[in-house]
């Protein structure tokens, strides 16, 4: 029997305030996805600002899931929403290869990274 993969949904905006529920939109976009490719939605954060990636509190949250094991996918709406920095990408990378994650989005599926 094969293992359901586990998610986590992570929702992100630049902006000071989430005037327009965008994290709302993003959540649903990412929930309906994972239960079109078949995955579990085993957690989830949200941010906003512009903080850079690392120092967020929500992207933490999952970098502390991905190290303990319990999250195979990260899902994102799309790649704007984790940092517009390749060092911040490339140190993405490092802790998807060293725990076997990978990334979705709804608008590209699989997504490289880097």
């Amino acid at each position: 029997m094969e293992s359901v993969r586990r998610a986590w949904a992570y929702c992100s905006i630049d902006a000071p305030e989430d005037e327009d529920d965008m994290l709302k939109k993003q959540r649903e976009q990412l929930w309906e996805y994972a239960g079109q490719i078949g995955v579990e939605v085993a957690g989830g954060s949200s941010d906003i600002g512009r903080r850079p990636l690392w120092e967020r509190s929500g992207f933490r949250r999952f970098v502390d899931a991905a190290t303990r094991g319990e999250v195979d996918i990260l899902l994102v709406t799309n790649r704007r929403c984790l940092t517009h920095s390749s060092m911040q990408m490339v140190r993405l990378k490092v802790l998807a290869e060293s725990c076997g994650l990978q990334m979705y989005s709804p608008l590209t599926g699989p997504m490289e990274l880097v």
